[in-house]
């Protein structure tokens, strides 16, 4: 059997984790009964029926997991796709999530996973979101990558395709975990982000290979974000949205849990204004607010050029200095009530192109905020 693509332990785990109905709380079941996953396949049908709720059907996948022929057949594959596959015992497993109560027993991996990936946070929300959704995840995606963090979502549509382009942006890492096999992108239309995510840091997921999104699974993705990080920014979510599933997974694994507030009449602004509310998020509008919620933590991460001290104080952490001539040129042309984009133009004489790309740097950067109708306002220093 090939090892190329996985370590000493993980073929063991492999033939679990390919085992009919055997997820990630039965084997934890299992690995207490019997102490190792050796012991576990070398274990009687008889043994494997005292194990507490594994029930015959169960008990005799585990006992039939025993043939190098599934694993063969899954490596194959792997090999195919550039896919390697870790188990709990291998020193690249994501830390944090290792100590969860139901992690993967295994996750495949398309780019590479370092030590710093366990300073990560997870920014999701609505796969409809609204422009200020957009803004806000691409924004935070940009500030906490270039603070250092690696920047977790599930490269769905809406707010996680945007953090993970704003994480790439800055130059940082970003991780995406997907609800299906990480040879079946989703959606289809992400296939080159989903290329530049693996050469900026990695996908994800304890899908096997070829496996097509489903309803099923993007819960258990989902905890899988939550559970690789130190916490979650809820961008936009409403009353429905998986987002919120990941909040509360996040704060069950004693993560923390932050939420940007929106619009009142905004359906997209219920789930994190709702968490605001009840106390189960804190209210972020900086990068600060993140930084000073994780202790030690945020006092050891850098800050990128541009990124504000306080919502009210932008102008006094070098943004100013971060700034290029054209950008100052249309900050400078800004004041505290709302300008359309023809009219900035007009006032700068740039083009329309060169205007809204300085535009977007400068939201970036926390100097400007976009308001509906392609209007823009200085933020109050």
């Amino acid at each position: 059997m090939s090892t190329s693509l996985l370590s000493s332990k993980a073929p063991q785990y492999l033939r679990l984790h390919l085992a009919d109905a055997i997820g990630p709380v039965m084997l934890g079941r299992l690995i207490k009964h019997f102490g190792t996953v050796d012991a576990i396949l070398g274990a009687s049908m008889g043994a494997l029926m005292e194990v507490e709720g594994i029930g015959e059907r169960r008990a005799r996948s585990v006992f039939e997991a025993r043939t190098d022929a599934a694993v063969e057949r899954e490596l194959a594959k792997a090999a195919a796709a550039g896919v390697r596959i870790i188990c709990w015992e291998d020193p690249d497993y994501p830390p944090q999530l290792r100590h969860c109560s139901d992690p993967p027993v295994c996750l495949y991996v398309r780019g590479t996973l370092t030590p710093e990936d366990a300073v990560a946070i997870a920014v999701v929300g609505s796969r409809k979101c609204s422009r200020y959704g957009y803004e806000q995840a691409q924004r935070f995606g940009a500030l906490l990558a270039g603070a250092g963090f690696t920047v977790v979502s599930g490269l769905a549509r809406g707010v996680d395709g945007y953090a993970h382009e704003g994480a790439l942006s800055a130059g940082g890492r970003t991780v995406a975990v997907l609800g299906s096999g990480v040879d079946v992108i989703y959606p289809p239309e992400h296939k080159d982000l989903a290329e530049k995510v693996t050469a900026r840091g990695a996908i994800l997921s304890e899908d096997p290979l070829g496996s097509p999104p489903s309803t099923e699974s993007f819960p258990r993705r989902n905890r899988i974000i939550a559970g690789m990080c130190l916490g979650v920014l809820v961008v936009e979510a409403n009353k429905r949205s998986g987002a919120l599933i990941t909040a509360r997974l996040a704060s069950e694994y004693n993560r923390e849990v932050f939420a940007i507030p929106g619009r009142v009449d905004t359906a997209t602004a219920f789930g994190p204004n709702d968490l605001i509310r009840k106390g189960a998020a804190k209210l972020v509008a900086c990068l600060d607010d993140i930084l000073d919620e994780l202790g030690a933590v945020g006092k050891t991460m850098g800050r990128p050029a541009g990124a504000p001290d306080a919502p009210g104080g932008l102008f006094g952490g070098g943004v100013a200095a971060a700034l290029s001539p054209s950008e100052r040129t249309i900050l400078d042309t800004l004041a505290d009530e709302e300008v359309y984009v023809d009219e900035i133009v007009a006032r700068c004489g740039f083009a329309t192109a060169q205007t809204i790309s300085c535009l977007t740097t400068l939201q970036l950067k926390g100097a400007v905020v976009a308001l509906p109708g392609n209007r823009f306002v200085r933020r109050r220093e």
